[in-house]
Formats: C-alpha cells, structure tokens, sequence
C-alpha cells in the first residue's frame, strides 16, 4: 500500500510530485497552477475573508469526511456574511504513513464540495509530520468571498423579530458521537455537512432583509442564540416543539444525558429577520433542499434581556443555557 512519506513535505522533487499528481489533478485551475508563494486574483472593493482548521476524529463519517468538512464549512463562514465564496487556500498537515489512498479519497472529496458552489483553491502547503506528532491528517483552509449583501451582524436583531432554522439541528454532533463511540442507534445518524451558498443566495434574491445568520457548529443552536442575546441585548423565546430534532438524534441525546441544541451542525442555517420577512424567508427556504425542512422557531422579545428562553408545549419556561466546557472535542 502506498504511504505518505516524510519527503513528500520536504520541499523538493518528492513534494512536487505529490503536488503535481495528486492536488493539481483535482484541485487544477489557473491561479493555483502558477505556483507562486502567494496567488493574485481580482478582487472587488468589499471582502469576507475567515479561516479555520480541521482535526475532526473520525476522519471518514457517514454524510462526509474531513476534507467535505473543510470545503463546506469554510465556504460556510464566508456565506454567513452575505459573500459569495470565490476563493480558499488549503494546507494539510499529514502524519507519515498514512495510506495515499486514503488522502485521495479525501481530495476528490473537496473536488466534488468545491463544485456545487465554484469557489477554488488558488494556493495552499503540504506538511509531513513524522508518525504520532499528529493523528492522520489535519487541514487548514481560508476562505475570500465577495460581499454582495452587506449589514448582516449579530447586533442588529430587535423586539419582535423572528428565529428561523432551516432544518433538523445537531445531526453532524451526533453523527460524530455515535459513530466514535461505536452507538448503533435505530435509523441512520448521518452528518448533516453541506456547502449552504445555495441557500444564502436564493434569500437574497428574494430580498429578504437579512438581520443575523448563523450556521451552528461548535456549541450548537445554543451557542448561537445566547450570542445573539447578549450582543443585540434582547430576550429570545423559542419554542421547543418547533425545532426540529430527528428522532435518532433525539434517542442519542436522551441516552447520553446531553441536549440536540448543544449539538453541532455542518449544514444547517439560524436567521433573524423581521416579522414581516418571516414567512417570505421560509417559503425561500423550503424551496431549497437544503432548507426543506426549515421552520421559524421563536423570536425576540422585550423581557429576559440576554437571555434565551425555551418554552415547552405545555407552557412552562426554561432558561436555554450557553453550553460549558467541551462536550465532544474534535467535532470539526
């Protein structure tokens, strides 16, 4: 079987061909076949610009795999600030050994994620580490976007806005679990990982004024809306029955103790807009696979400043809290 060896990161004949062979085979376009130190593009005068890193363990899981994970979710952050992705470096940082084909797999993987949106890898860097300094292979990417719809911020939401998801939340965060823990569960637990541009985009044609988006990851649906209670200073009532939670990702959160909202997603939006906007944005979102599912779950109100407050179907409220400490390290 062939491995990654250490000269494939050294810099020279080996680590051209690694380049040439493997990465240029699938990522090949203009700019990144220059093989500058650094790729010079057109830009217009507005930018999104984010990075991130990818360790997540496993690195192969049902509904993706680290490199899907790296496309969709840079693009993600880039779409979440009203940009159109156009661009991501890409650096991997791979231990010695690991099977070739396996890398491969991962890099058609980023091939295909690229596609659905067009954005391109224009630059990057390849590292091999030797065997136990870092467990299979880890990847770094940073995405540039082109603004085309500007204001969105988590401090714009007002009383009476409305909070919508576009689908079933904390599927990747249990996927992840379950398939680390070995939990076979009734059903299929698969990672919810997509590239949402799509979705974004279709919203904005429709002329939705978009007050906040968000896409869920680390911390869950939870994470973001203490966020947004506190930065926009107002209360959030959600109403529980409203969100959607597919079944085996609410078995596996009752049998491990944890709540679906603390639970991360890799394709799913949250959305801010005003009353007037919220059945318009839902309809949008349905119409898109990707927001098939989608549902307005709360809004903003005038009590409970900073917080977020959860009501059940029979009435009662409860405080939504803002996950603690590291409930699944290595999630993406």
């Amino acid at each position: 079987m062939k491995e990654i060896l250490l000269s494939y990161g050294g810099g020279g004949e080996e680590t051209q061909k690694l380049i040439k062979d493997l990465f240029f085979k699938y990522f090949s376009n203009p700019i990144l076949e220059k093989m500058e130190d650094a790729a010079i593009f057109e830009a217009k005068p507005k930018l999104a610009f984010t990075t991130d890193s990818f360790t997540v363990s496993p690195i192969f899981f049902k509904g993706g795999d680290i490199g899907k994970l790296a496309i969709a979710g840079t693009v993600n952050d880039i779409s979440m600030m009203g940009a159109k992705p156009k661009y991501l470096s890409c650096s991997f940082i791979i231990e010695e050994g690991f099977p070739f084909s396996d890398l491969e797999k991962i890099v058609i993987s980023m091939a295909k994620e690229m596609e659905k949106t067009g954005v391109k890898i224009i630059t990057g860097d390849t590292k091999v580490v030797p065997k136990g300094s870092v467990d299979k292979v880890f990847i770094n990417t940073t995405g540039i976007g082109e603004v085309i719809y500007e204001g969105i911020s988590a401090h714009n939401i007002q009383y009476g806005d409305f909070i919508l998801v576009s689908g079933s939340i904390g599927d990747h965060g249990a996927c992840i679990m379950a398939q680390r823990e070995g939990i076979d569960m009734e059903g299929d637990i698969s990672s919810d990982c997509a590239s949402l541009w799509s979705l974004v985009k279709d919203l904005i044609k429709a002329n939705i004024k978009i007050k906040a988006m968000r896409d869920p990851t680390r911390g869950g649906l939870s994470a973001v809306l203490n966020e947004w209670a506190q930065q926009s200073n107002i209360g959030i009532e959600i109403e529980e029955e409203k969100i959607p939670v597919k079944e085996e990702v609410q078995g596996l959160c009752e049998l491990l103790g944890v709540e679906p909202y603390t639970l991360a997603n890799e394709g799913k939006l949250v959305l801010a807009v005003s009353k007037n906007d919220a059945q318009k944005a839902l309809d949008v979102m349905r119409n898109n696979e990707l927001g098939k599912d989608a549902q307005i779950i709360g809004k903003a109100i005038s009590d409970y400043k900073g917080k977020v407050i959860l009501k059940s179907p029979y009435g009662s409220k409860r405080i939504m809290e803002m996950p603690t400490g590291e409930i699944l390290p290595r999630i993406c």
